[in-house]
């Protein structure tokens, strides 16, 4: 089933030709302060079923993993579209939270647990790890 999104202002729209199985909850420093909230929700798609349209800006950054990170906003309203990594460079990183069905894709895990704010508990039967898998 494909999905579709929007930023907040309506002008920046994503659709995602494949389906995504599942979404990770990411609590690393960088998206926190990029989202401006406790964590922020992504899941992954191949880049090629990927179509973003609308004005977009990319900010590229390097991650605590020393490779590149860039995140794709929409220039009106400043609404976070996507992310791409070095670590996966054939996948795009989504942010789940503009999807129309955002609340329908189940959470398989959530990631940089180590940098998880006090008072947030650990979701139940949900994979959790330090960092990224694999790291």
């Amino acid at each position: 089933m494909p999905h579709t999104g929007s930023c907040l202002c309506g002008q920046t729209k994503i659709t995602i030709t494949s389906t995504l199985k599942d979404q990770a909850i990411c609590h690393c420093i960088d998206c926190r302060k990029a989202g401006g909230s406790a964590y922020s929700t992504n899941g992954l798609a191949k880049r090629e079923d990927v179509t973003i349209e609308g004005p977009v800006k990319v900010f590229t950054a390097i991650a605590d993993t020393g490779r590149e990170t860039t995140r794709t906003f929409c220039t009106n309203c400043g609404t976070q579209i996507s992310q791409g990594s070095q670590n996966f460079p054939e996948m795009q990183i989504v942010k789940t939270g503009i999807l129309d069905d955002f609340a329908t894709i189940p959470i398989g895990a959530e990631v940089y647990i180590k940098d998880r704010c006090d008072g947030i508990k650990a979701l139940d039967n949900v994979a959790q790890f330090t960092k990224l898998p694999g790291q």
